[in-house]
């Protein structure tokens, strides 16, 4: 797949099927959010407000590649201390990918 900035970063999602574990890989384009990386191959990401930053439903955990993803901003993490998320769970609403990340939550 081709992206037009040249960019594409591996995104690798841990989520248990049956009991076991499989991890799906995609690639993105440089700047995609967590949100859609997961939405694109149909894994379901959770959420009440529809990516605002409002809920902090959609709270990842973070496995490897945290120093490629995009700076926690201030809506980012007031959501997170709100809803009592820990600091190794970014937003995937909210967090940028500009680097290689592997990236699980609990609800998978």
């Amino acid at each position: 797949m081709a992206f037009p900035t040249g960019k594409a970063h591996q995104v690798r999602f841990r989520r248990r099927v049956r009991g076991e574990a499989v991890v799906v890989t995609t690639e993105v384009a440089d700047g995609t959010t967590l949100w859609d990386a997961a939405r694109g191959v149909d894994l379901p990401v959770a959420s009440a407000c529809s990516g605002s930053a409002l809920c902090a439903r959609c709270g990842f955990e973070i496995l490897d590649g945290a120093d490629g993803l995009s700076a926690e901003d201030g809506d980012e993490r007031r959501a997170r201390e709100r809803d009592r998320l820990p600091e190794a769970q970014r937003l995937s609403c909210q967090v940028r990918i500009h680097g290689d990340v592997f990236a699980t939550t609990g609800y998978w």
